[in-house]
């Protein structure tokens, strides 16, 4: 059994192997980086969040612009040296990160970790049309992605014991590592066939920008893509901010993702043979995220928190199932609208779509998830019934704020530095962490202290989320210990500045 499980995860033997065996050097250093590099470059570098943040997008943007003169190199000068090249350039990046203390350095090494790194995806993808059969290209590209998925597993594993010992040596470690993984990659590549370069054609200059069906293609797959930061990023927003759901799930789901991909992709693409098959599997896969993000949504229906665990678990199923059929069928649109000779530059090009992604969906979720989600509710609450919202957890928070004036609280407006007001959360439907926080803090918001603990509102407390970003910036703090559904709670007014006057 152990041995047929291992058969259908490795490629065939010869090219398709040897790309496997490359992609998975690579994907275990990027692993251990992907889960270090911000507290490496925040803590041991010492560059700003917002600096950390601005870097490797304005770096990433830089690299869509690249990728497909890049890819074009790779068609006109032949695709394993030119991916070979990349992955050298890739690892002297991430080497560079070793030694680099300040912002403009760290800018240009992000640029070039960006550049080779679009590049290195395009000659990849031309040199894989150059040593696999047309119609085998589908199946090999799960094959590559299921062992991009487990040497990211593994790497990030690598990456979490980094974290846990929190050393310089630790993060040091963890860059060296990556920079090592792209020269075995380079060597590995070195063993495949080379491919022929395609001589350039007069007059055929940067032809994918004038190839209308392409166009169109490549950057409504760069829409299904902003799947990639709603799993790194808005889900587990949504978790933390918005459900009652343990915050370890964001691991769970990760996990679950990461070994669905790896044991099922293969599968998945055996269906896609060509265009017509590729055309639906995409279609299916938009109307599963669609059924996968309303799931999602209802994990914030103040249900309990194993309840909204189950429910996040049944859309990361679906989540997945959609990711693995809008995978199998984007690869064989790609390749088989690409003309021969410049499949290249043709990949440069959609392959912007996941730099696309990468740039403008952090932004996009945060805004949707943080800012125009509570908007929407506001405009809700406005144009529905006052019975419907009452039946939410959501009315339920506005019902319990506006029912109980300040009086309620104990105390008066402008207690004193020191004392201690209690509040008794309403009878009614249950209050999650985030909603009891929130009420709580609405009863201390009108006296000029702030309440006594050791973190700041929307600072996220273990297991219990974080207060609205409505409530943030108003100088208060919220004491641990454990909260009775329906008990009462007790806080402390401190002499805080920031608070409302």
């Amino acid at each position: 059994m152990a041995v047929t499980t291992t058969h259908r995860l490795l490629p065939p033997p010869g090219p398709p192997r040897i790309l496997a065996l490359a992609q998975l050097g690579n994907s275990v250093g990027d692993g251990a980086y992907y889960v270090t590099s911000a507290l490496y470059f925040t803590h041991v570098v010492g560059l700003s969040p917002a600096r950390v943040g601005l870097g490797p997008t304005i770096a990433w943007a830089v690299g869509s612009v690249v990728g497909v003169p890049v890819g074009r190199v790779a068609d006109r000068c032949g695709p394993r040296g030119t991916a070979v090249v990349l992955a050298l350039g890739t690892s002297a990046a991430v080497a560079s990160f070793l030694v680099i203390r300040s912002f403009a350095p760290f800018l240009a090494a992000a640029t070039l970790y960006a550049i080779a790194q679009s590049g290195l995806a395009a000659a990849r993808q031309a040199l894989l049309a150059g040593l696999v059969a047309k119609g085998e290209r589908t199946g090999v590209l799960a094959h590559l992605q299921s062992t991009l998925n487990a040497g990211l597993a593994v790497g990030a594993a690598l990456g979490g014991l980094a974290l846990h010992y929190g050393t310089q040596g630790a993060y040091l470690s963890v860059f060296a590592l990556d920079a090592a993984s792209f020269l075995v990659c380079a060597l590995v590549l070195l063993r495949l066939p080379t491919v022929a370069p395609v001589p350039a054609v007069k007059g055929h200059g940067l032809a994918v920008l004038r190839d209308r069906p392409y166009a169109v293609v490549t950057p409504l797959n760069a829409v299904l893509l902003l799947r990639m930061p709603l799993l790194s990023l808005g889900i587990p927003l949504w978790i933390t901010e918005r459900t009652q759901a343990p915050e370890w799930m964001v691991s769970a789901l990760f996990v679950l993702n990461t070994l669905a991909v790896t044991f099922f992709q293969v599968r998945t693409a055996r269906g896609v043979t060509g265009l017509a098959t590729a055309a639906r599997a995409v279609r299916h896969s938009g109307l599963i995220m669609l059924v996968a993000c309303a799931v999602f949504a209802l994990s914030a229906a103040g249900v309990s928190p194993w309840v909204a665990a189950a429910v996040l678990v049944g859309g990361a199923v679906l989540f997945v199932a959609a990711e693995m059929l809008q995978s199998a069928g984007s690869w064989q649109i790609s390749f088989d609208l690409a003309p021969p000779g410049r499949v290249g530059e043709y990949q440069g090009f959609f392959g912007t779509g996941v730099t696309v992604a990468r740039t403008l969906g952090p932004l996009l979720l945060t805004a949707l998830l943080v800012t125009w989600w509570r908007t929407g509710l506001a405009a809700a609450r406005r144009a529905l019934p006052g019975r419907f919202m009452r039946d939410g957890a959501g009315g339920a928070l506005g019902r319990a704020v506006a029912a109980l004036p300040c009086g309620d609280c104990g105390a008066s407006r402008g207690a004193p530095a020191g004392s201690v007001l209690s509040a008794r959360l309403p009878a009614g439907p249950r209050l999650g962490p985030v909603q009891r926080r929130a009420f709580l803090l609405a009863q201390a918001a009108p006296h000029s202290g702030a309440l006594s603990g050791t973190q700041r509102v929307g600072e996220a407390l273990p297991g219990h989320g974080t207060a609205p970003a409505n409530l943030l910036g108003r100088g208060l703090l919220f004491q641990r210990g454990s909260f009775d559904p329906h008990g009462e709670e007790e806080f402390r007014v401190g002499a805080g500045a920031g608070s409302p006057a």
